[in-house]
């Protein structure tokens, strides 16, 4: 026998698989459940099986805005687009899936935007400022404010078109800031003149002068004032002196002054007045005792004549001392003394 033609003929001996048939049929249902399972699972993460209400967008325009996109509220997404649709009047109509347990954040009071940036895609926002309101209702509908950054665009541009033309306008040679720059050159230049800073708030140099001899004829004012106020100074200081006096030197009498002068007359004055004093308290007594004793009559004029003599002597040195006084002081005044 040829060895190729054992090596190539079949084993007549080989076994089939068992059962194959089934096991492809279980393999092909395992698969199929698996699937099943992964579009169950998806849809249940997409929340196709949790009880949602219906909340509905009016807006006049839907651009940007596809189903799948999610609404959110304060940033976590609490809704998402299930249908947009044409209304009767017109208008885009955006119908929103809300789940129950998230519909609570949404209120009666809230507001519903609409933004589209200038990078990236529209976004839906829910703002809700007053959570003690009564919660929004399903199948309720709401306005939606529009927000379009590509909107304002246009406008932006023509802002800036015109700040450039304005810019290239005030740059020109002839424009107004060079016409500023020529001026402050020639403010400068007259700053380093002989007149200064006044040269240029005057304007000529006539007025300058004028003014410069007005400051010079304050300041000769300002002079003799100063010298006059040193003389009032001096008198106020005389005056001082004459009247309160002034403090001695060294081994000098102090001057008293009128004050001190007019002091010291009024303690003579009150001295002379407590003698007149006692003297009329003697008269008073000798008086009484002339009434009470009738038998010393004699005694009694010759002390009256004695006494007398004392008052006599007193008020004529009163009489010398207002003399005095009205000598020395030079205001007059009624010096009549009444005695009792």
């Amino acid at each position: 026998m040829n060895p190729d033609t054992r090596t190539t003929a079949p084993v007549a001996n080989e076994s089939p698989v068992r059962y194959l048939e089934l096991k492809a049929a279980l393999l092909l249902l395992s698969m199929v459940s698996l699937l099943v399972a992964s579009a169950v699972y998806v849809m249940y993460a997409r929340g196709l099986f949790e009880s949602t209400q219906r909340l509905v967008l009016v807006s006049d325009d839907s651009e940007g805005v596809v189903v799948g996109m999610n609404m959110t509220f304060a940033g976590f997404a609490i809704g998402r687009v299930s249908r947009i649709e044409l209304g009767e009047d017109g208008n885009a109509r955006i119908l929103i899936d809300v789940p129950t347990k998230d519909a609570r954040w949404l209120r009666t009071s809230s507001v519903f935007t609409m933004e589209r940036a200038l990078v990236g895609g529209t976004r839906i926002r829910a703002f809700s400022g007053m959570l003690d309101d009564p919660p929004l209702e399903d199948g309720a509908e709401r306005p939606v404010l529009k927000g379009d950054a590509m909107a304002e665009l246009p406008r932006l541009v023509a802002q800036v078109r015109d700040l450039l033309d304005n810019l290239n306008g005030l740059t020109a040679p002839q424009g107004a800031l060079a016409a500023s720059l020529t001026n402050m050159q020639d403010v400068t230049e007259s700053l380093k003149g002989p007149q200064g800073a006044l040269g240029v708030i005057m304007g000529n140099e006539t007025d300058a002068q004028k003014l410069v001899a007005t400051i010079d004829g304050a300041n000769a004012l300002l002079a003799r004032s100063d010298a006059l106020v040193g003389r009032l100074d001096a008198l106020v200081a005389n005056a001082d002196r004459q009247v309160f006096g002034a403090p001695g030197e060294a081994g000098a009498v102090a001057d008293p002054g009128l004050l001190g002068e007019v002091r010291t007359m009024v303690q003579q004055l009150d001295g002379l007045l407590a003698e007149t004093r006692s003297s009329l308290q003697k008269v008073d007594a000798v008086l009484v005792e002339v009434e009470g004793v009738a038998s010393n009559t004699r005694e009694a004029t010759t002390d009256l004549g004695a006494l007398r003599a004392e008052v006599e002597s007193s008020l004529r040195q009163i009489e010398s001392l207002v003399n005095d006084i009205n000598r020395r002081w030079p205001f007059s005044r009624d010096t009549e003394i009444r005695l009792p």
